[in-house]
């Protein structure tokens, strides 16, 4: 699976991926300005320092030279769209830039909130901090629109990186998986959106168990979508704090993208319920942004990008302790890595050991 025919599809693939989506984001900053309110100019001088547009590329080639020594180890599959359909790329991104008009004057109106007033009646099934335009999306996570256009918006916010940072995470789960049967584990992704990283997983790990986890009917309907090639997995539709699931049910949890997007009071309750759903010896790999200090020449970024984007809880989120948080929870920390604009970090719950 790593010969040089699949180097060279790999390379193409990837250099045609991050040519478009990073032209994409080129494109996105000149049809964007940034906000004028007094508060957001309040806040417009970030702390840190910020990247050279070199290094930043330099970075993301380091990621997917990364990406292909695990797929050359065999750690993982090559990518199963590696080379993505341009008809539906295109598609997508005129989407995306027909959308960016209302994410753009959304931005400057200072306006979140109109997921709450749109739901109306329906407003009582969600957490209040659920119901706003998380990035100044339309319809926050609560439209079919938002959930087709998510995973395109991530790729050129990262300019193509986002698949593979979350890939890294597939390295701690073979390793969790070596000499386990698959077939007797059970996996639970958190908040697993459009099921995207889960597409990843069951491609490498057919036979492994999957409970995919969302509180959005419309996400959870993309992520029903994307893996209909694959079986075994189970959906449902709960919060991340309170999922309703049996005690210590399952061997592995993933969490990608989620603490940053959550309130300070909410990220302890997420912590303990995903303790309390793994067994003893069961493993946690999160995924989530950078913190300060993970990459100091980054900081300037991580300050900027609560006032480009509509992300309430995003400062207190990259000062926040995690592994204090989940040792709170009964959760070890194991490792952590650094991967371009993300950090893998690794919990155990002590005690037994996970199915074999």
């Amino acid at each position: 699976m790593s010969g040089p025919l699949i180097l060279a599809a790999y390379t193409l693939g990837q250099t045609a991926r991050v040519g478009v989506y990073w032209g994409q984001y080129l494109m996105t900053a000149r049809m964007t300005r940034p906000p004028k309110r007094k508060a957001a100019k309040a806040k417009r001088t970030p702390a840190g320092a910020f990247p050279k547009r070199a290094e930043v590329l330099r970075d993301l080639q380091g990621l997917l030279r990364r990406d292909w020594e695990n797929i050359a180890r065999g750690l993982y599959r090559p990518p199963h769209d590696l080379l993505e359909a341009p008809l539906e790329g295109m598609s997508l991104a005129g989407r995306y830039f027909r959308d960016l008009r209302r994410v753009e004057r959304r931005r400057h109106a200072g306006g979140h909130g109109e997921v709450r007033a749109g739901l109306a009646e329906r407003a009582a099934e969600f957490p209040s901090y659920y119901l706003q335009n998380f990035h100044f999306q339309t319809d926050g996570w609560l439209s079919r629109d938002s959930a087709a256009l998510y995973d395109h918006q991530v790729e050129v916010l990262f300019t193509g990186g986002a698949d593979a940072m979350r890939r890294m995470a597939l390295v701690p789960l073979a390793r969790f998986l070596r000499g386990r049967r698959q077939a007797q584990c059970r996996m639970i992704d958190v908040a697993c959106g459009t099921g995207r990283f889960l597409t990843f997983v069951k491609d490498n790990f057919p036979r492994l168990s999957v409970t995919a986890l969302d509180l959005s009917p419309d996400y959870l309907d993309q992520a029903r979508a994307n893996l209909r090639p694959w079986r075994g997995v189970d959906f449902v539709r709960a919060a991340a704090e309170a999922t309703g699931l049996p005690e210590e049910s399952h061997d592995l949890a993933t969490c990608v993208y989620l603490f940053h997007e959550l309130p300070p009071r909410v990220r302890p309750l997420v912590a303990f319920e995903i303790a309390r759903l793994l067994k003893p010896g069961g493993l946690l790999i999160l995924v989530d942004s950078l913190q300060k200090g993970d990459n100091p020449s980054y900081d300037g970024l991580l300050d900027q990008f609560p006032v480009s984007f509509h992300e309430p809880y995003y400062s207190s989120y990259v000062r926040c302790d995690l592994e204090s948080l989940f040792a709170d929870a009964g959760l070890i920390a194991e490792n952590t890595e650094i991967a371009f604009f993300s950090r893998i970090m690794t919990f155990r719950k002590p005690g037994g050991h996970a199915s074999r």
